[in-house]
């Protein structure tokens, strides 16, 4: 099974809404920070073959990592671009379902990243 390259979507300025979102999340819960970050790893050893409880699939080529820290329920929402590569490009703490508009939010990331994909790969060089 081929390891897959998890790349953090960026916006045009320059923003990493996931990467923000978790080293706020570190700052705030070190502990769902590590787990979240070992899902991500699981994301990237297992790729299309991840499953629930860990991974599942929204709608429109959009998929959601699913941690749970106590009562507490965080999503990293993701794609898949070609077969070796999954694009984090939502992160949300949630209470009940993913809201339409962060499920719409990650849609629109999804087109821009297959419209241009060198601008919207985060890359630590070019920072």
């Amino acid at each position: 099974m081929p390891c897959i390259d998890v790349v953090f979507y960026q916006e045009e300025a320059g923003d990493v809404s996931v990467l923000n979102w978790l080293e706020d999340l570190r700052r705030s819960d070190q502990r769902a920070y590590g787990t979240c970050v070992a899902v991500i790893e699981r994301l990237a050893g297992f790729g299309h073959e991840l499953r629930r409880p860990l991974a599942d699939f929204l709608r429109d080529g959009i998929y959601e990592l699913r941690i749970r820290k106590g009562r507490v329920k965080y999503r990293i929402l993701y794609f898949f671009h070609g077969r070796y590569v999954a694009v984090l490009g939502h992160a949300l703490t949630k209470e009940d379902k993913v809201p339409k508009t962060d499920i719409e939010r990650a849609i629109r990331r999804k087109k821009a990243f297959e419209a241009d994909t060198a601008m919207h790969s985060y890359s630590e060089d070019e920072q």
